[in-house]
């Protein structure tokens, strides 16, 4: 009976996530496609999609050291629910469109971002076992990034026939219908239930809850720990290309002349991504006993391989400069659609090897101090997601790709070192039980 209440909560955190980010993800998918149009209509709005989803992630970078105090004092439910109505209102701010109202909401929906993603590493732990913590991780990603089928499903369908100007009326159309979506998430937030008192098998133990400096402080201790510091460099990766798959992917793809129905494209490669999310989801998540009986260290590596290739087919696909301004630019190959959206399905798929294990992982070795471990990780992919934001601008798209090969070779490699770490460390323990217990026995 307590395993189906959790798992009752696990699929309804997924479904609150899964309305909120429907909204979200889909309005980062097309803000600064959206964000040009408005300057077109108003040439004294001077904000930019870029810039906005910069001061998000860096806010989230810095609110994520006090997220976990947050969450020891108000629970992750109350958390995430305060978190969700920042969504809301960021979403709504494009109504009324103003460059600072928008960076402020920016800066708001940043704070939210560490409350409603601390609360559910927190909430999912504690609805999961040892056993189970991987498959709900799958279940939860899986349902999260429907959103991006879904939500930019409707933006495809909306922006058709609209070519080089997406007119006033269909950009307040698809602000209001992400609005009501954002609302229901609120709404699913509210009701949703409290995780349940942990048991024997639970994955976190039940402690006295601490005060919020011992808890900052003890961020702080495990941040500077060897595994940790190695982990945060695959964070770090997955952080960088998260930035270029939210924003700057699908916004390459819109500039990129050569491509029929580019701006259209820009929906539509949302929808590739989700779907990549999904499959990698389902199939490490719900059937990640067959699929993780070798570890997990098979499973990001097959991310690696997976993204190695997306990068040299974008190399080949879109010209250098579409990231930065409408192009004519020709690529090394003639620019396909079909290539393209292919390139979407490589990236969502392969960011689904690398989430699930790291939410398999940080639930597994950091189960007795999930709200720091989340926190840290959060930390650390948004401060990436905010830096890739930042160049978004300036670097072409052939020096992006460059940089996340890089980090990509160095995030995996050190997510590899942990997993041998740990590896190392249970084999060294069962011999020392095994060889106590045969002393024991000879005695």
């Amino acid at each position: 009976m307590t395993m189906d209440k959790r798992m009752f909560n696990v699929i309804g955190v997924g479904l609150a996530f899964m309305l909120t980010f429907m909204a979200f993800q889909t309005m980062g998918n097309i803000e600064t496609t959206i964000l040009k149009n408005v300057h077109t209509d108003d040439p004294n709005f001077t904000g930019t999609g870029y810039t906005s989803l910069a001061i998000i992630y860096a806010a989230l970078s810095i609110f994520n050291w006090i997220s976990p105090s947050a969450i020891s004092v108000m629970g992750p439910k109350i958390a995430m629910l305060i978190g969700s109505i920042t969504y809301l209102l960021f979403i709504m701010s494009f109504l009324w469109p103003n460059t600072w109202f928008l960076y402020i909401a920016s800066a708001i929906i940043g704070a939210g971002a560490a409350l409603i993603w601390t609360g559910q590493g927190t909430y999912l732990t504690l609805n999961s076992t040892t056993a189970t913590i991987s498959r709900n991780s799958g279940i939860f990603w899986a349902m999260l990034q429907c959103s991006m089928l879904f939500g930019n499903l409707f933006v495809y369908i909306k922006f058709d026939g609209q070519e080089d100007y997406i007119e006033k009326d269909v950009r307040t159309m698809v602000i209001w219908v992400l609005s009501g979506l954002a609302m229901a998430g609120v709404v699913v937030f509210f009701f949703l239930p409290n995780p349940p008192k942990s048991s024997d098998d639970a994955v976190q133990t039940e402690e006295p809850v601490p005060g919020p400096m011992e808890v900052f402080k003890e961020a702080m201790k495990l941040f500077v720990t060897p595994r940790m510091l190695m982990l945060s460099l695959a964070f770090f990766y997955s952080g960088i290309e998260l930035g270029f798959y939210s924003g700057v992917y699908s916004t390459a793809v819109g500039a990129t002349s050569q491509l029929t129905d580019a701006k259209k494209l820009v929906g539509l490669s949302g929808v590739f991504i989700g779907i990549g999310e999904v499959l990698g989801g389902l199939s490490f998540g719900i059937l990640g006993k067959k699929t993780t009986k070798f570890g997990r260290d098979p499973i990001v590596i097959a991310g690696f391989v997976i993204h190695i290739l997306a990068f040299f087919a974008i190399f080949l696909n879109l010209p250098n400069r579409s990231p930065i301004e409408d192009t004519n630019d020709e690529a090394f190959i003639a620019s396909s659609g079909v290539l393209a959206m292919a390139c979407s399905f490589l990236l969502g798929f392969g960011d689904a090897c690398y989430n699930t294990q790291f939410y398999s992982i940080i639930g597994s070795i950091y189960s007795s101090n999930s709200a720091c471990a989340f926190g840290i990780f959060k930390f650390v992919q948004s401060v990436a997601a905010a830096a890739s934001f930042f160049y978004a601008p300036y670097v072409p798209l052939y020096g992006q790709l460059g940089i996340l090969l890089a980090f990509a070779v160095i995030g995996t490699a050190a997510y590899l070192w942990v997993e041998f770490n740990i590896r190392n460390s249970t084999l060294s323990s069962n011999i020392k039980s095994d060889s106590e217990s045969s002393i024991n026995s000879t005695e």
